[in-house]
């Protein structure tokens, strides 16, 4: 029984999986039960197993993908930085130096998602904004710390500033679409970089380094 547990448990992870590659690659619509079983490898007999529609597996890996680049987001170096204000530039230099290959490989999911299913699909609208509230309260902590430093008294919250610079990556990610290629997207959020280190007033050559 343990084995078959386990089995299940695959399948399953791998139709998480392939959702999460096939739906940032052609978008909620276009992709099909089909596609999904063909990527994960598994029959449509074990897709209907674990989820009974298309909609059903969508609203799951919203929160599959959440906890993937939770976890990804937390292992990154920058993480290990003492100060909160080289670890906000730091997340900003890790989002750029993930922009290559494939469209596909450094869209944002529940950002592709979202646009699609925002006015259709409820449960997967909130879904999807639980897994961008989420991405903003952990950086809206490093805010908070940032600011009580080097911006003790600016009238703006630690959350807003979350909320702001995760607008800034879905848009640059938008917009790399649009122009089909990253460079967009690397300059936009190089100019997010320059623009957290004017707010909270980092002194000259204190926190540049380079933006690869």
């Amino acid at each position: 029984m343990a084995m078959t547990n386990a089995a299940q448990h695959e399948s399953k992870t791998k139709l998480l999986n392939a959702a999460l590659d096939a739906i940032r690659a052609k978008g909620y619509s276009a992709t099909t039960v089909d596609d999904i079983c063909h990527a994960a490898g598994v029959t449509k007999g074990s897709f209907f197993h674990h989820f009974q529609t298309k909609d059903e597996l969508a609203f799951t890996a919203a929160a599959h993908w959440s906890q993937t680049t939770e976890r990804f987001f937390a292992d990154a170096p920058y993480r290990r930085l003492a100060d909160p204000l080289d670890r906000l530039l730091g997340y900003v230099d890790f989002r750029i130096g993930l922009l290559q290959g494939e469209l596909s490989d450094y869209t944002c999911f529940l950002g592709t998602l979202l646009q699609e299913t925002y006015a259709t699909h409820p449960d997967i609208r909130a879904a999807c904004e639980r897994g961008l509230a989420t991405h903003v309260d952990t950086l809206a902590r490093d805010v908070e710390a940032a600011k009580r430093l080097y911006a003790p008294n600016a009238p703006w919250s630690a959350e807003s500033l979350g909320v702001f610079m995760q607008s800034v990556v879905q848009g640059a990610l938008i917009f790399a679409k649009a122009k089909q290629g990253p460079d967009v997207a690397r300059e936009t959020l190089a100019h997010l970089r320059r623009y957290l280190e004017n707010l909270f007033a980092a002194p000259t050559g204190a926190k540049t380094g380079d933006v690869a």
